[in-house]
């Protein structure tokens, strides 16, 4: 799940690459490299693990872009070229500050090591490519160069400081952790094959590529992989936010969306309503809207659904995408009765830079 991006990333500018100590491999990547695949995993599984916690933003046959411009699974440039341990840490640790989640049950999310395994290795089976890696040798260029060929080349993608936009958030700190520099040169040269991301060997110059990959490696901040100690979710039976209250009074859009500032605005008032946080549990560890409740897409309603009120109060649900978790939970929802079921229309990313109130979780 890949819009509005919060990222706060400091800037520096190098001229050189020289050591790599940033870029060198984690603790984690390292052990994700020796064991991305393990064997034994059944494909009929990896395929049910896929549908269920992926096709709804990167498509039912991998091609991407169902939801919020998630990148294609299918593209050979990614599976064939990119590095057992960058695969992996995209599942486990997600994008921060996107509408990537964690997947991996250490950060809160529902893929224990084993079924991990199963989904890439049928991801990568099913890719049909063969494997071979981009060797991770040192890319040299100029980052204060590398930032004018970036402006008119990939920020209209990518967005101007790399913060993502139709295009892949190319300074997150997870990606530039676990990404070589080679696989960043290898990438703007060719492109990914199937999507809008374009081949730029011929139309830049090497030297201009090269520095593009410095002005990239420039946005990093640091990343470590860590293991949170994660906080247990409200119990549904708090579900109902001020339920003395009246209901909560939102503007509504299309009697299916409401918006972040009238939400806001009826949090304020202390005014009665439900939220649920249909990301993965990982996001809802990180950060969520006070007093939301967890209810991840992949799950289903049936075990909230007794603890929920039917008299017309409110219950919002918010993702990152901003509408697809989060109408897949309304949805199921308005099935089940609950004609009052909304979506926050804006997501909980624009929620969080409009400077509403965001309860901040245990994971980093």
């Amino acid at each position: 799940m890949n819009t509005f991006r919060i990222l706060g990333f400091a800037f520096f500018v190098c001229t050189s690459l020289g050591s790599r100590v940033a870029h060198a491999e984690s603790k984690a990547q390292k052990a994700a490299t020796a064991h991305s695949h393990a064997s034994g995993s059944k494909a009929h599984k990896g395929a049910q693990l896929y549908a269920r916690y992926c096709a709804l933003c990167h498509g039912d046959n991998r091609e991407g872009y169902a939801a919020d411009d998630s990148p294609s699974l299918i593209s050979p440039e990614l599976m064939g070229a990119a590095s057992g341990g960058y695969l992996w840490n995209a599942v486990s640790y997600g994008r921060p500050g996107t509408p990537m989640a964690a997947f991996a049950d250490s950060q809160g999310g529902p893929l224990s090591h084993g079924a991990q395994h199963a989904l890439m290795d049928w991801l990568i089976e099913e890719s049909g490519v063969e494997r071979k890696p981009v060797e991770d040798v040192p890319v040299a260029g100029d980052a204060a160069l590398g930032a004018s060929v970036y402006a008119k080349h990939c920020a209209s993608c990518h967005g101007a400081q790399g913060e993502g936009g139709t295009g892949t958030a190319l300074a997150n700190p997870v990606h530039l952790a676990t990404a070589s520099d080679a696989f960043i040169r290898y990438t703007v040269a060719n492109g990914r094959t199937g999507t809008p991301m374009a081949a730029f060997a011929g139309t830049l110059s090497d030297s201009e590529i090269n520095d593009v990959v410095a002005f990239l490696r420039s946005r990093a901040v640091g990343w470590e992989a860590t293991e949170p100690v994660l906080a247990p979710p409200p119990a549904p039976a708090q579900a109902v936010l001020n339920p003395d209250a009246p209901p909560a009074k939102l503007v509504e859009r299309k009697k299916r969306f409401v918006s972040a500032a009238s939400v806001a605005e009826a949090m304020k008032r202390g005014e009665r309503m439900v939220l649920l946080d249909a990301r993965p549990m990982s996001d809802w560890q990180r950060s969520h809207l006070p007093g939301a409740l967890p209810m991840p897409f992949y799950d289903g309603v049936e075990s909230l659904v007794p603890h929920l009120p039917n008299d017309g109060t409110p219950i919002i649900a918010y993702c990152a995408c901003p509408h697809a978790a989060s109408g897949r939970v309304v949805d199921a929802l308005k099935k089940a009765g609950f004609s009052s079921a909304r979506i926050l229309d804006e997501g909980v990313l624009i929620w969080a830079g409009l400077g509403y109130p965001i309860a901040v979780g245990t994971a980093p």
